[in-house]
């Protein structure tokens, strides 16, 4: 996928996950959230993994452990989504931490859980 493909996929995420902020609001858990950008971009027609698993290795190549993305889309691009007051640098962090891991490029992070509506873009440029 080009820079503007992506760019365009990662619109599409935040303007469905708007609109379930607009119509849902802040104050359910994060699998609510999860649930519903799940049912609305796969009703877009997107392609969705829900738990995606990424392995974590040591740079000797032993498994370290798994992480579990909320969820990849199109194959592309992570969406890590959280229910919290704010965004923190450790929400940052995360999302950076599964990017370096699982050799994506592009993340999202979306914050359900404040009553503004919160989205980080992240770009791993060195993989």
């Amino acid at each position: 996928m080009t820079d503007g493909e992506i760019n365009q996929l990662a619109d599409t995420v935040r303007q469905t996950a708007f609109e379930i902020h607009k119509f849902h609001r802040h104050g359910h858990l994060e699998k609510i959230y999860e649930n519903a950008l799940v049912h609305r971009l796969r009703k877009l027609g997107l392609h969705v993994e829900q738990q995606f698993p990424i392995t974590v290795f040591d740079d000797d190549g032993t498994v370290l452990g798994d992480y579990f993305v909320d969820l990849l889309v199109e194959r592309q691009l992570v969406v890590e989504i959280k229910a919290a007051d704010c965004i923190a640098n450790a929400h940052i962090a995360q999302v950076l931490g599964y990017l370096r891991s699982s050799r994506f490029e592009h993340g999202l992070l979306i914050n359900f859980g404040a009553e503004r509506f919160q989205i980080r873009k992240l770009k791993l440029d060195a993989i």
